[in-house]
């Protein structure tokens, strides 16, 4: 995780909170409420987008990942983690960010709805996410910095459209899944009926590495 000081602020952005609801197949057991703010900056070199996933309510039966170095991981959604999905509106390509409590995260590229995108994401710099992670008797709060570079190019300025998901467990080892809204009778964070526009957020210039 890093300190608070080394995730740009964004309070000078538009950023609604925006509430997840758990998927009726998966019902939490738990009495919580998770919502998800979003805020963006500019489009030169340090720019991005912060993600702010706030979760309220028994902290005592939520089980979280042990802390462990910062890096990437794969398989992190099989316990509690926080995630996007970003895409262009009418572009079939989207991008997968999860993000651990434990200080882990991943990063995926898809060329259409699960079809995975590897040669892409080696050809481009590591995305390397800011995490920092507040926990209190009766609340989770995670943010999460991404770097322009890491969100899908904008050849024609075409906004966000964002799926923000979350998987909780508990100590019982159940999990419940956390959507925006969840077109599917099972949950399916890749289907693109979850994804939600976000024109309030700034069109970025098409991607180069940094420099």
């Amino acid at each position: 995780m890093t300190d608070t000081a080394l995730i740009p602020s964004a309070l000078q952005l538009p950023a609604a909170p925006r509430a997840l609801v758990c998927h009726p197949a998966t019902p939490c057991v738990l009495p919580l409420q998770i919502q998800v703010t979003l805020a963006g900056a500019g489009n030169e070199a340090g720019a991005g987008l912060l993600l702010r996933y706030e979760l309220r309510g028994d902290m005592g039966r939520l089980r979280l990942p042990e802390p462990a170095s910062p890096g990437p991981a794969d398989g992190l959604w099989q316990h509690t983690c926080f995630e996007a999905f970003v895409a262009r509106s009418g572009e079939p390509a989207y991008r997968e960010f999860n993000f651990s409590p434990s200080g882990r995260w991943a990063a995926y590229r898809f060329s259409a709805e699960r079809l995975r995108d590897e040669p892409a994401e080696a050809a481009q710099p590591p995305v390397v996410p800011d995490l920092h992670l507040e926990r209190g008797t009766d609340s989770l709060t995670l943010r999460a910095w991404l770097p322009h570079h890491a969100l899908p190019d904008s050849t024609q300025g075409q906004p966000l459209e964002i799926g923000l998901t979350a998987v909780i467990e508990t100590t019982d080892g159940q999990l419940s899944y956390w959507a925006l809204c969840h077109p599917n009778e099972r949950p399916d964070f890749h289907h693109r009926g979850g994804f939600q526009p976000s024109p309030d957020l700034p069109h970025f210039l098409p991607n180069s590495a940094p420099t």
